[in-house]
């Protein structure tokens, strides 16, 4: 969602991004199996002495009432010379939210290089005469996360740069390169609007989601809505009515009562609080499967172009060269929004691996993964993404990966793509002071936090820590208080009085 790409939109869906509000889809096809020369790093043997928690973080987990036995820590030196700074519990296999994608970004970046891009080939099936393609065009997905409105804009209108005003035959949306099941979008937590739940698709379009911003008019009376993309076929309310004056903005979505089970319609029940100034709201509409063809159609025809049959699904013909092929924003780019922002509306590429399913992305990483540490300790990545019951892994394992990445080829581009502690990304109301970049993951008993921390004296450590538990959410000052505690370079672990 939304970075460096020019337009509206793109913004739009950063700021929600940024605020937690867009996320998942489960990264899919890693493709390339060929292993890659990244260093591994065999950390010293951890001592058969317990250590015990740092005491600032050890009173910090009390006042969040989260037992020692749920929590686990990894810190050591990021160039694992050295025995680590802190161990606890650290081979026990937890869920780590969204910090798996550390694992599956890693593996991209490892695998493809950062350079890697993505490739939606157009095929033009007929001639092209007085401004009219007599016959079908078919668009190819190939995995492109950033596939948004603004790049799907500048497709079509390179279409129309070759003379095609007028399309007589149809639209043929392939996207045949994933073989996915069937996905109940509201099977996870119930919110089948929720981006983060919407299904991966090798045509993945503006991240199968509309946009709507917000723009309090107080002389009308409204606030005025803008969506994007245009959906062909779909009713979007242009205005909402204004709340009464002085309404505080509060909870602005639920006071919206935003009505979007109908698939040919997207309103509101509801009023707007002028007080809230501009907002934006990210919605996956009800019929996903059809987004693809409406957001296609919608934008052709905003572009002033005709279409004299119909947008369907379909196959490009067997020996059909592209007439030519938009390529992504570099793999090295892409990771950044994985990680400063918890978006997964991502896939890791569909290379040489045929067609893209959850079966050959687990396969995939789990290859990459034995070939650098072995088998004892590998990762449960599920979906990759982190929006999981099942996924797991061990804060010793992924502290090796960290140290592997930091002295690896692509080790500039994989920190860069780390939230900055109080600066950025998900870490940008941190209260740890420390100078950090880390990627934090949550869900309803899962609190994580993974990466690297600039300690005082000069040297980088790398820090995991996972807390399983149902008062997981209160976790957050304790994590801070173990950033600061790396940083302080201690050297020691002060004793924590037992519970």
């Amino acid at each position: 969602m939304r970075i460096s790409d020019p337009g509206r939109g793109v913004r739009a869906m950063r700021r929600l991004t940024a605020a937690g509000a867009l996320a998942v889809l489960p990264v899919l096809a890693v493709a390339q199996a060929a292993a890659s020369s990244s260093p591994v790093v065999a950390p010293p043997a951890t001592s058969a002495r317990a250590m015990a928690l740092p005491a600032v973080v050890d009173a910090a987990l009390q006042r969040a009432k989260i037992p020692r036995e749920a929590v686990s820590f990894y810190v050591a030196e990021a160039e694992g010379r050295s025995s680590p700074r802190l161990v606890w519990r650290e081979r026990e296999a937890m869920n780590p939210a969204s910090v798996m994608k550390l694992v599956t970004t890693y593996a991209a970046l490892d695998l493809l290089g950062p350079a890697y891009v993505w490739r939606t080939p157009v095929y033009l099936d007929g001639s092209i005469g007085n401004g009219s393609l007599q016959g079908h065009l078919y668009l190819q997905g190939r995995g492109d996360p950033k596939l948004v409105m603004e790049r799907l804009w500048l497709l079509l209108r390179r279409l129309q740069g070759m003379g095609v005003k007028t399309i007589a035959g149809d639209i043929v949306l392939d996207r045949s390169a994933f073989a996915l099941p069937a996905h109940d979008a509201a099977a996870f937590d119930g919110e089948p609007f929720r981006p983060y739940n919407v299904a991966p698709d090798a045509l993945l379009l503006n991240y199968k989601s509309a946009v709507m911003t917000l723009v309090p008019d107080a002389r009308a009376g409204v606030a005025r809505v803008q969506w994007e993309p245009p959906l062909a076929g779909v009713q979007q309310q242009a205005t909402v009515p204004l709340a009464p004056v002085g309404t505080d903005c509060g909870d602005w979505r639920s006071a919206l009562q935003g009505d979007w089970a109908d698939p040919a319609r997207m309103g509101f029940a509801g009023q707007y609080p002028a007080s809230c100034g501009d907002k934006v709201w990210s919605i996956a509409p009800a019929d996903p499967q059809q987004f693809a063809a409406r957001a296609v159609e919608g934008m052709w025809r905003e572009l002033g172009g005709k279409l004299g049959g119909v947008v369907r699904e379909g196959r490009v013909p067997a020996g059909l060269s592209p007439a030519f092929v938009a390529e992504s924003p570099a793999l090295g780019e892409v990771v950044r929004d994985i990680n400063k922002y918890s978006n997964n509306v991502m896939t890791l590429g569909l290379e040489q691996a045929g067609v893209g399913s959850m079966q050959t992305a687990n396969e995939a990483v789990a290859r990459w993964w034995s070939s650098r540490w072995g088998v004892a300790e590998r990762p449960v990545v599920d979906n990759g993404a982190g929006l999981s019951r099942e996924a797991r892994i061990s804060a010793h394992a992924l502290g090796r990966m960290l140290q592997s990445a930091w002295l690896s080829p692509v080790m500039p581009e994989f920190v860069a793509s780390l939230p900055i502690a109080g600066v950025d990304g998900t870490l940008r109301r941190s209260k740890a002071q420390a100078s950090a970049h880390l990627k934090t993951g949550s869900l309803r008993d899962s609190n994580a936090l993974a990466g690297y921390v600039d300690g005082v004296s000069g040297k980088r450590y790398v820090l995991v820590a996972f807390v399983n538990h149902a008062n997981a959410g209160a976790a957050r000052p304790a994590l801070d208080a173990l950033v600061d505690w790396v940083a302080r370079d201690s050297g020691a672990v002060t004793a924590a009085a037992p519970r």
